[in-house]
């Protein structure tokens, strides 16, 4: 079975959906939506973790619209490393322990976008044919 014209509508759903998810966890983390377990205070301006809710909440938005894809991907990746080796590695070397699989998922998730680009049904793609179509004019 030649499942090759699958390709990029897969790419393309693997970037909405890790947008989407990162958009929820930037908005728990800045707005309280959906809420966190008890005794996680809201980070305070400046924070680490509110950079990371920035990031994600800004950058989950543009990783779901597919635009700038590869850079703001490359930087959530990076985000992601710090995250897990700032707060999960320290509590244990096992991923499933410190609860930092989630971190590595999207780490490599977020460097397969910086390599790959964005994929079809994204505002990138919308240029990158617009600019091709002028050309050919």
């Amino acid at each position: 079975m030649d499942t090759s014209r699958l390709t990029p509508i897969t790419h393309a759903l693997l970037r909405i959906v890790a947008g989407l998810l990162f958009i929820e966890h930037g908005t728990q983390k800045l707005l309280g939506f959906p809420p966190s377990a008890p005794g996680h205070p809201a980070p305070t301006v400046g924070s680490l973790l509110w950079i990371g809710g920035v990031l994600e909440l800004v950058g989950g938005l543009l990783v779901l619209v597919g635009l700038f894809t590869r850079p703001v991907a490359f930087i959530l990746a990076g985000e992601m490393a710090v995250a897990y080796w700032t707060f999960h590695a320290p509590q244990s070397t096992f991923p499933a322990i410190n609860m930092g699989d989630a971190a590595i998922l999207f780490c490599f998730v977020f460097l397969f976008l910086s390599t790959a680009g964005s994929g079809p049904w994204s505002v990138d793609e919308a240029i990158r044919q617009r600019r091709l179509s002028g050309r050919t004019a």
